[in-house]
């Protein structure tokens, strides 16, 4: 239920009253050189760009960036990553007070890529006591969002893409680290993807994907599960579980990847290359009762995801590429240093603007710098570099109004980085 990326607590109520409502409702990867046989060859494997290194930085300067912006997120002074005794630890949007699956799944995913394994171990077992349901129809799922301070569940109900990360997140753990270091990776994922498949609408509950449509449902529960949110669609991550989950759902898996750059396709505008926060499976705006159809925060990460799926798959570059230039050009065309973070899909300014905990305002985000910057990697016109030097030279500090969100902001920055230094790759098994 992300209506909350840099939301303020009054989301919490909203989403928990349409919890109630629904429910009630009737019907970095080391690319080892051993590698398992099944793996890719040499020449098939992804070639992950260093954009900064070919924008003229060097590997020292690339290096200290990300360790710079990982500090800042996980253990500075202004730090979103909080340990509790010897073993656990949770991601906190800090503004709203709360843990949600999307910080934490993100903090995993981060972790498993940096090689940070106590960080990633802590967030799951944080993950597991407070967040995910051990029985009743909702077995395995997570609560989307808890008080890190009383561990109380604000909202029961589960946001499909922290299910999403997490599955992800743990295969590559299992890739990684070997499943005989403390937690089962492995068996954590096939124990989130099995009860998945279990669902089947009692109590409301359901599949994170919607199976007849194949796409992931905006919540897996009541009239959540007959819509979507585009940057949900992460198609790479769906070939992820084709290849490692061995569940026996691949070539659903495999369809779904297919059906989500189709669905893209669609869902972004022909001119601007914007896309709604929350759509149709047609691709066509969801407005809600709390918010027109908008390019808002959760759009933000789409132009992130079109560039992973490019980088790890190339199974759509034609219109990829179009996208990244629509969407680059368009943003170049607001001011490259001025950009706001708010708009109607023509590119017109909205009247109604999504507030960000308590602020009102439409603003420069550096969260919204970064992920427009790693559309350079797909982007093939040369002067799409110059957002690969504005995200570099971006800070992730408060604005000059005091605001300051090293959240959400901070993570799509550090994710950003991690994409552009080619940081952020499969992790594939090796051969012990």
């Amino acid at each position: 239920m992300i209506l909350h990326k840099k939301k303020s607590n009054r989301y919490l109520i909203v989403i928990s009253a349409l919890t109630i409502i629904f429910t009630l409702a009737a019907p970095i990867s080391i690319m080892g050189q051993k590698q398992k046989k099944t793996a890719k060859t040499e020449a098939e494997r992804p070639q992950y760009r260093n954009l900064f290194k070919e924008a003229g930085y060097s590997q020292d300067e690339i290096d200290k960036k990300v360790a710079k912006a990982y500090y800042d997120i996980f253990e500075g002074p202004n730090k979103v990553y909080f340990e509790e005794g010897d073993a656990l630890g949770y991601v906190s949007d800090v503004k709203n007070k709360d843990a949600r699956t999307e910080g934490m799944s993100y903090g995993m995913m981060v972790a498993v890529q940096l090689n940070k394994k106590e960080v990633f171990d802590r967030l799951w077992r944080w993950s597991v006591k407070y967040m995910q349901h051990q029985d009743g129809p909702r077995e395995g799922y997570f609560a989307w969002s808890v008080n890190p301070l009383t561990k109380k569940q604000n909202s029961p109900g589960s946001a499909s893409d922290g299910e999403l990360y997490y599955v992800t997140s743990l295969l590559f753990a299992s890739n990684k680290w070997g499943n005989a270091t403390g937690i089962d990776y492995y068996k954590e994922a096939r124990k989130i993807l099995d009860a998945m498949w279990k669902k089947d609408g009692t109590g409301n509950v359901h599949n994170i994907i919607n199976t007849e449509h194949k796409q992931i449902s905006f919540v897996p529960e009541g009239g959540g599960y007959n819509w979507t949110d585009p940057s949900y669609h992460v198609p790479a991550f769906y070939e992820i579980w084709a290849l490692y989950a061995k569940d026996g759902h691949e070539q659903f898996y495999k369809k779904c990847a297919e059906v989500s750059r189709n669905f893209l396709h669609k869902a972004c505008h022909p001119v601007t290359g914007l896309n709604s926060d929350y759509t149709e499976f047609t691709g066509e705006p969801h407005p809600t009762p709390w918010m027109p159809a908008g390019f808002r925060y959760d759009s933000w990460r789409v132009p992130m995801n079109v560039a992973m799926d490019y980088t790890w798959y190339g199974k759509d570059k034609k219109w990829q590429e179009e996208y990244a230039k629509r969407f680059q050009n368009f943003l170049r065309s607001k001011g490259l240093n001025q950009f706001e973070d708010q708009f109607n899909l023509d590119g017109s300014t909205p009247d109604f603007i999504l507030q960000a905990g308590p602020v009102k305002k439409l603003r420069h985000s550096i969260g919204l710098v970064a992920t427009s910057a790693t559309a350079s990697l797909v982007n093939p016109d040369k002067e799409s570099i110059d957002f690969v030097h504005a995200v570099w030279n971006a800070k992730l500090e408060p604005y000059e109004d005091g605001y300051f969100d090293p959240y959400y902001d901070g993570l799509m920055y550090l994710f950003s980085l991690m994409h552009l230094s080619g940081k952020y790759q499969i992790i594939v098994p090796e051969v012990k």
